[in-house]
């Protein structure tokens, strides 16, 4: 009868984390951005010094890869 109680048991919490990893799962994303091997669009942004870095400006110099990350503050 023991047995049969921790299976039961451990059934319900294999099926309850395997719905909850289901629900935790995110919704379709809204793609957003160019896709891949897309050129960039043309863009100005400040550099660490607050000076005006456009694309353009870089690609004359050579090929550019652009990286985006994340910091702690967003």
């Amino acid at each position: 009868m023991k047995m049969n109680r921790l299976i039961a048991t451990v059934s319900a919490a294999v099926l309850l984390l395997a719905a909850s990893a289901r629900a935790a799962e995110p919704a379709a994303s809204e793609k957003t951005g160019p896709a891949i091997e897309q050129k960039a669009p043309a863009f100005t942004l400040k550099d660490q010094d607050s000076r005006d870095v456009s694309l353009d400006s870089l690609l004359k110099k050579g090929p550019v890869a652009l990286v985006f990350y994340r910091s702690a503050d967003w």
